[in-house]
């Protein structure tokens, strides 16, 4: 099973976090990005937005998932230090309801437990059970097969 972390923005709501049931798994690591905090990424794949798409050629390496709104992730980017594997998913719509007044998300923006599910399984884990607690869950599993990534 390919360790992943997570760094969450100061202001990522816990309560509203698609990732929060995910907590408490071995598998996974919780940090909290702050002032004068910093991650190693050295060794990671890097889950980043213009990086060469990942496949099962990035399985071996943890996975590092930076959760925060788009407007506030230079903030959580800051805190990296080293050389992580950067890599980008195939655009695949959100199930996710984004409704924001502030900025408008990226094309291939996806809530973070869409994305790190769809990371795992383009690295030959499939997890159904990431999704598990997803309300959206079969709006997103929908997605993935009209894109042609699952049966």
């Amino acid at each position: 099973m390919t360790p992943v972390s997570i760094i969450r923005h100061p202001k990522e709501r816990r309560s509203k976090c698609s990732l929060t049931p995910l907590e408490g798994r071995p598998d996974f690591s919780f940090y909290r990005a702050r002032l004068g905090w910093s991650f190693d990424m050295t060794g990671f794949t890097v889950l980043a937005l213009g990086a060469p798409e990942m496949s099962e050629a990035d399985a071996g390496r943890p996975i590092l998932l930076l959760d925060s709104t788009w407007r506030l992730l230079p903030q959580v980017e800051a805190c990296l230090v080293g050389e992580g594997v950067r890599r980008t998913l195939p655009v695949v719509s959100t199930a996710y309801p984004r409704i924001s007044k502030i900025a408008e998300d990226p094309m291939g923006g996806l809530a973070s437990v869409e994305a790190l599910y769809l990371a795992k399984l383009l690295v030959g884990e499939r997890d159904d059970s990431l999704l598990a607690s997803y309300y959206w869950r079969d709006g997103f599993m929908l997605e993935l097969k009209k894109a042609g990534i699952i049966d």
